[in-house]
């Protein structure tokens, strides 16, 4: 049975969808950074060795005072979050972000009364790393913004209503890496001897993760990343 070309172009677009549809997944930014951590050794800090490939799984400490996340007012050491639009063009519609803020600092992962030390920097992009959303909110037509997020939106520089008063349909996405959440960092492991001790630890050095010319930090929060080992810390 021979195809004709009016039967091959559906099969041509069914293709062409799959594939699409396969990219996106495999080429997502928390599959990406899973892949990339699936590469690194799994340590307890306590066995770091200089200069080795290896990620920690624990919970986030704050080294100084942490930021507040917009909307949900949690303590963090990282946040991003988007305010977007639904617009209309024609016959389709797509979301249009407005704002876009997101900021990291350096923080600890404390894993059984170890103390790691991680320096990410938005100024040098010496990380890459994937949040799970942790809040999503949402208003329309029909559908008054919280005060939550009216104040979020007043605070954003974004108005709410359209010019005759009707709602606009906005979303509002954050993501953070909370204070006391368990997460997965991927680095180049050293030991860094301390001038001056830290609050409530007394140690004379301290493990890192760093990045390097040819290696970023890798961080996440997601699930997945936590090895068997490690989960329930």
């Amino acid at each position: 049975m021979f195809l004709t070309p009016a039967s091959f172009i559906p099969i041509l677009i069914f293709s062409v969808v799959v594939l699409i549809i396969v990219l996106s997944v495999v080429l997502s930014r928390k599959n990406i950074v899973l892949r990339k951590l699936a590469k690194f050794k799994h340590n307890r800090i306590s066995q770091f060795r200089n200069n080795e490939l290896t990620k920690v799984t624990g919970k986030v400490l704050e080294v100084e005072t942490p930021f507040v996340a917009p909307f949900s007012k949690r303590p963090c050491v990282a946040y991003i979050f988007k305010i977007q639009q639904r617009v209309s063009t024609g016959k389709s519609s797509h979301w249009k972000t407005l704002v876009k803020k997101e900021d990291i600092q350096d923080f600890f992962i404390e894993q059984r009364g170890d103390l790691v030390m991680v320096k990410p920097s938005m100024q040098s992009s010496n990380f890459y790393s994937f949040m799970v959303e942790d809040q999503s909110i949402r208003s329309g037509t029909f559908k008054d913004p919280s005060p939550e997020f009216k104040k979020v939106l007043d605070d954003s520089g974004v108005d709410s209503e359209t010019w005759l008063g009707f709602n606009k349909t906005l979303k509002y996405t954050e993501r953070i890496l909370e204070i006391g959440e368990t997460i997965t960092v991927g680095g180049i492991a050293k030991w860094k001897v301390l001038n001056e001790p830290i609050n409530g630890h007394n140690y004379s050095k301290i493990a890192a993760l760093e990045s390097g010319p040819k290696q970023k930090l890798i961080i996440t929060d997601h699930p997945k990343a936590v090895t068997p080992l490690d989960r329930g810390l």
